[in-house]
């Protein structure tokens, strides 16, 4: 596959040698058109992945980052995937992946925020694969519930081992392999945990 990666800051990306970088804030409308428009062909793959979070007790939550949460985390992904849709139904094929959490389907105590973005994102998900997939466009969400081991060593897995984090190139492969099943049998959502990890 060629590769474009996208982030609000391409140093993180700095690490993906070979990949096309591009510069984008999935909140911005103008920067999503932008992006999709730098690109050389319709992707047959969108996966989105943009997030962010703020936390603490309710009363004591920020307005503006509370909002700023929702717009990179729903927002950004009804933006990102109005774009890719408008070509791939264009095409007549494509997927697009999007990357959901636990909050997704459970609210955890003081991350109202982020719950809040998760179930929206999950419920654009739905909604699209119901629309989508009859135009041979595979929608797919992924639950990723658990911490994601860092490379090069991760000091949050000491009590629990590696066994407690979920690894990158596994949580990669998962995707991959929705990306590629066949039509007649598409998953619309997959969960990954550690095995040791408590529902």
């Amino acid at each position: 596959m060629r590769v474009a990666l996208a982030a609000r800051n391409i140093d993180k990306l700095k690490d993906f040698p070979g990949a096309e970088l591009h510069r984008c804030d999935a909140s911005e409308p103008g920067q999503v058109a932008q992006l999709f428009q730098s690109l050389e062909t319709t992707p047959d793959l969108v996966v989105y992945n943009p997030s962010y979070r703020v936390r603490g007790p309710f009363i004591t939550l920020d307005a503006e980052e509370v909002k700023r949460t929702l717009l990179v985390t729903a927002y950004g992904g009804f933006l990102v995937a109005q774009a890719a849709a408008k070509r791939m139904l264009e095409r007549g094929s494509g997927s697009l992946s999007f990357t959901g959490a636990a909050a997704s389907v459970k609210g955890d105590a003081e991350s109202a925020p982020f719950a809040m973005g998760k179930f929206a994102l999950r419920g654009l998900a739905q909604s699209l694969a119901r629309e989508l997939g009859p135009k041979n466009i595979h929608v797919a969400h992924f639950v990723i519930d658990g911490g994601i081991l860092r490379a090069g060593g991760d000091s949050r897995s000491g009590a629990r081992g590696e066994d407690g984090m979920l690894h990158p190139d596994a949580i990669a492969q998962t995707y991959l392999d929705v990306y590629r099943q066949h039509r007649s049998a598409w998953s619309f959502e997959v969960e990954l945990r550690p095995w040791i990890e408590k529902f």
